[in-house]
C-alpha cells in the first residue's frame, strides 16, 4: 500500500541551486517547483537574499536596456547590407582543367608500362 507524500523537505545545509534561483526569479518554475522553492525561501535568509540579489539584477538590467540607443549611421549602414552586391563565385575546376591533376587514359603507355592488377 502506499502511502500518499507531503512535499520535499529542504534540509538545512540544503539550498537553492543559482539556476533555480534565477527561474524562480523570471517565474519559469512549474508549480510544484516554485511551492517548494517558495517554502523554502521562507525558512532560508540565505537564499532569500539570493533571490533579492537576483531580482534587483533584473531590475537593473531591464532600466539598462530601454537606455540603449543605436547611433542612425550605423543603422543606415546595417539596412544596406541587402543591397550589397555580390560577385557570383568562381566556379570550381574540374578534374579536366584543375592545375596538377593529370587524367588517367587506361589506354595510353603509361598504362600499359605499369599494369595493374584488378582485385576479385
Amino acid at each position: 500500500m502506499t502511502q500518499a507524500r507531503g512535499p520535499r523537505r529542504f534540509g538545512s545545509t540544503e539550498h537553492l541551486a543559482s539556476e533555480a534561483i534565477a527561474a524562480y526569479v523570471d517565474g519559469e518554475l512549474r508549480m510544484n517547483a516554485y511551492l517548494r522553492a517558495s517554502q523554502h525561501l521562507s525558512l532560508c535568509p540565505e537564499c532569500a537574499a539570493e533571490v533579492d540579489a537576483q531580482q534587483q539584477a533584473r531590475i537593473a538590467l531591464r532600466r539598462a536596456a530601454s537606455d540603449v540607443s543605436m547611433p542612425s549611421s550605423l543603422f543606415g549602414l546595417l539596412s544596406q547590407i541587402p543591397r550589397c552586391h555580390h560577385p557570383e563565385p568562381e566556379p570550381r575546376p574540374t578534374r579536366d582543367t584543375a592545375p596538377g591533376i593529370i587524367s588517367f587514359d587506361p589506354d595510353s603507355d603509361l598504362a600499359r608500362r605499369w599494369p595493374f592488377r584488378r582485385r576479385r
